[in-house]
């Protein structure tokens, strides 16, 4: 009898091969009886209670594996893609759509460039890790090895909700201090904080909102806040006539870096082209937003062409690698302080970082501009424009005055929502603060991936823990802040003057023409 063994010895078992004899043996039934159980809709059998969401669950019009992804230009200043990472599951599509309204929210083909707010929501939400912030760690370590410069840092306060995370602490634990010691290991010059001109904002907000009010600056009312970069890039997108009603103030993040190198700078007797201005940031968008054409007031204020405010900004994920790049024991660093000179901070400027916070901060200090009295304790706890409500109202009695009437959204296709009403003239409110991220800048697009996608859980107890510090300074105002005060009386002179509309103030521009809007899209 002729030996069969011996003829598939003399055949290569391939993967082919071998799957066709398992076919044939029946040794696949049980597998492919597994893998139906994939069908099943009940979301907690997906990845575990919810891990991935409930549209890997229900049946789309094409295959999982082609649908689709963002697109991302090659020279974008906030993301990059590795596509060799890229499974084209859709994610990013989901979050650019749904959450914040800007993919499908306009015709094809484009003008000249790929439309993005540069908010990083995608880069949250992709589970493969494909999508995440262009690194610019090389370029602070080089700086940092230069004895020729004078490197700065400035942190926002989302940033001590959740650089914890990074290694192995809970959401929400409380490491201000020892991001400020992780900072001064790793080499900078000065450690500051981005509170000290988000109690800043809040002087030049609440006055501008004022004369708004009073009819002496001739801008519309609702007046609509600044310091989200992606809002502003959406607004000047899909609502470019609504643009006069956005405040004339920078974000903290630029106000800061057209001070560091113009009062801290001459305080310091420090030349300004030596001076290399970093900022550590939740936000991908703010990446964006330091190369603006419009952030330079430094070089006009010193008539030199080669100064930009901010000069590399670093997410909070790009803080802690660089941290465990140098091998420094985060846990075990002791908690130190910021340096003097804009190092300060009030109760007010640290809910910048929460859903809400920037209005609640400003309504204390329009409070006091108004009458000269402190806020009641109404002020100081303004809880319906807390929480994760998409769209969130409040209404506060000011002696002498009436009522001042506020909103709060997070997410863009929630801003739609009052954006649509302000256009449209149906808006009773003075005042509106729109963030781009959900949440706030606690879930930030640079904030660490502690869940993909994320989830209210995270965003609770980073937002509880920015609230706690709050409610634990002994200043809550930022009129309160003794720099901010010092600011004013050694340079500024008062809110709005001249040198601070230079320096603090700005102007944008629509974008419309890049795009063809769709002013009503069904989803």
């Amino acid at each position: 009898m002729k030996d069969c063994a011996s003829d598939v010895e003399k055949k290569e078992i391939t993967r082919r091969t071998f799957l066709k004899m398992a076919t044939g043996a029946g040794l696949l039934a049980g597998l492919t009886g597994a893998l139906a159980g994939c069908a099943d809709k009940n979301p907690e059998h997906a990845g575990g209670k919810g891990w991935l969401p409930y549209q890997y669950n229900v049946a789309g019009n094409l295959p999982a594996q082609v649908r689709g992804r963002v697109p991302i230009d090659a020279d974008n200043p906030s993301i990059v893609r590795d596509d060799r990472k890229c499974i084209l599951c859709g994610q990013c599509l989901e979050v650019c759509e749904n959450i914040e309204s800007v993919y499908g929210y306009y015709n094809l083909p484009v003008v000249d460039e790929t439309i993005c707010i540069n908010c990083g929501q995608c880069s949250m939400a992709c589970p493969s890790g494909a999508i995440s912030e262009r690194d610019d760690t090389q370029k602070v370590f080089e700086a940092l090895a230069d004895k020729n410069k004078f490197v700065l840092v400035q942190t926002a306060p989302a940033t001590r909700v959740a650089l914890g995370e990074e290694f192995g602490l809970k959401p929400g634990t409380w490491v201000q201090g020892q991001q400020v010691a992780a900072l001064r290991r790793l080499g900078f010059d000065a450690v500051l904080d981005t509170n000290f001109t988000a109690d800043l904002t809040i002087m030049e907000e609440a006055t501008e909102l004022i004369k708004r009010i009073k009819g002496e600056v001739k801008k519309p009312l609702p007046q609509f806040t600044s310091c989200s970069p992606g809002w502003i890039k959406f607004c000047e997108y899909f609502y470019p006539e609504l643009i006069p009603n956005i405040s004339s103030c920078k974000s903290p993040q630029q106000m800061f870096g057209a001070l560091a190198k113009t009062y801290y700078a001459k305080e310091k007797g420090i030349d300004p082209g030596n001076i290399l201005s970093v900022s550590v940031m939740p936000c991908t968008a703010k990446k964006y937003e330091a190369q603006r054409p419009e952030m330079n007031a430094s070089a006009a204020y010193w008539k030199r062409d080669n100064l930009r405010d901010v000069d590399v900004v670093l997410t909070t994920r790009e803080l802690a690698r660089m941290i465990k790049e140098k091998q420094i024991d985060f846990t075990a660093l002791p908690e130190e302080s910021y340096d003097q000179l804009m190092g300060e901070e009030t109760g007010g400027a640290v809910i910048f970082g929460a859903t809400g916070g920037v209005m609640e901060a400003a309504a204390r200090t329009a409070y006091f501009l108004i009458t000269g009295q402190e806020p009641p304790a109404l002020f100081l706890n303004l809880t319906p424009v807390r929480g994760l409500a998409g769209v969130k109202e409040a209404a506060a009695e000011i002696p002498g005055v009436g009522t001042l009437r506020v909103a709060v959204s997070h997410g863009m296709a929630n801003g739609r929502k009052i954006l649509d009403a302000v256009r449209e003239g149906r808006a009773p409110w003075h005042f509106v603060e729109f963030m781009t991220c959900p949440g706030g800048c606690v879930a930030g697009g640079g904030q660490p991936r502690t869940a993909v996608p994320p989830t209210d859980a995270v965003r609770e107890q980073r937002l509880a823990a920015l609230y706690k510090a709050d409610a634990s300074l002994p200043k809550r105002n930022s009129h309160e802040n003794a720099e901010v005060a010092a600011l004013y009386h050694n340079l500024l002179e008062h809110p709005m003057s001249e040198l601070a509309e230079e320096l603090l103030h700005t102007e944008y521009h629509s974008r419309a023409d890049k795009l063809e809007r769709l002013f009503a899209k069904v989803v």
